[in-house]
Order: structure tokens, then sequence, then C-alpha cells
């Protein structure tokens, strides 16, 4: 089990809370044909906060992957066109909630608490 954040494109995203829902259902259906662990797929913007939040949580998949197994910082992300879905080890829930929430703001997108009971969301 993990403690689960995403970011996303502001753009695309509904903004009512059951349409989002819905899309975030769509989303992490995974049906984008690329390869779900490189930034290069996803919007400058997502791209930018993925450059920095894996600075102090590193991938543990793709082009940026760490080598070290034993790091509890180490995240697996899913990386889509508007979205990158983020897996945290619970005992990184508050540092990788304070950190992604930060870099949202800064780089203008979305966030969503998926691991939370009420679903945090938050547009910029």
């Amino acid at each position: 089990m993990s403690y689960d954040l995403m970011v996303f494109d502001p753009r695309i995203a509904p903004r009512d809370r059951e349409g989002f829902l819905n899309w975030y259902s769509a989303q992490t259906e995974w049906v984008e044909e690329h390869s779900y662990d490189d930034p290069k797929v996803t919007t400058p913007a997502l791209a930018g906060w993925f450059a920095e939040i894996s600075g102090g949580f590193p991938p543990m998949n793709g082009p940026l992957a760490s080598t070290d197994c034993d790091d509890l910082r180490v995240t697996d992300y899913s990386i889509g066109r508007s979205v990158i879905y983020a897996a945290f080890a619970w005992s990184q829930a508050e540092l990788a909630f304070a950190a992604v929430d930060r870099l949202a703001a800064k780089h203008a997108v979305g966030f969503f608490d998926v691991s939370s009971n009420e679903g945090l969301i938050r547009f910029p």
C-alpha cells in the first residue's frame, strides 16, 4: 500500500467534483500509448514539477530511476500526458504532501490528494 498523490493539467481537468472524479478514473486506466515513466510525454508545467519533485523523491523507474533500493524516498511515478500520479512510501506521507502541494502551486498545476478520505482537489 502506498500514499498516493496526483498533479494534473488544470486546463484539461473538469472543475466540478463529480466530473473531476470521473476524469481521474479515466486517466488512471493508463490507456495512453506511451511509456508511463518518461517525463517527456507530459506538459511543460508537469515536467517542471517532476524535475523538482524527483530531486527529493527520486523515481523508481524510467530514465532517472534511483539505484538505491533501500531509500524510502524512492517513489513510483506514472506520467501521463495531463497527469502525474505518485505513489510514495507511507513513512514519507507528511513530507510528500508538503512537497507536492508546494511544487504544484509553484508550477501552476492542479493537486489531488488521492489517499485522503476527503480527496482534496486544488486548482492553481
